[in-house]
């Protein structure tokens, strides 16, 4: 099962290709908000979860989201994964609901997947 870490900006063909291994036109990733990274692939969202704190990130730093690589505008992410449920952290949901934490997941990943 192919997950990558991308620490440098990739095309949407190339996210797309990652997303037609397991979903089609979705492929789970998770964002390090604060080393600017996203891992990409797997099965499950825990996969690239697990792909990054081995590489480094810190578990409190790491969430979860969706991404269709063929969409524009908002629905292109979608910031819903079981990884995100962090009551300790304020996160009781699925969905992340800090707006600041969204925000810098949206920056991470336009920037690294424009």
């Amino acid at each position: 099962m192919r997950i990558e870490i991308i620490t440098e900006p990739i095309t949407r063909a190339e996210a797309k290709e990652i997303a037609m291994e397991v979903y089609g036109t979705m492929v789970k990733g998770v964002a390090d908000i604060e080393r600017g990274v996203i891992a990409l692939g797997g099965k499950w969202h825990m996969d690239a979860n697990t792909k990054l704190t081995e590489n480094g990130s810190k578990q409190n730093m790491v969430w979860g989201f969706n991404l269709y690589p063929e969409t524009n505008g908002e629905e292109r992410v979608e910031y819903v994964a079981l990884i995100n449920i962090r009551p300790a952290l304020g996160n009781r949901d699925m969905y992340i609901e800090d707006a600041m934490i969204r925000e810098k997941m949206r920056v991470i990943i336009d920037r690294l997947i424009p």
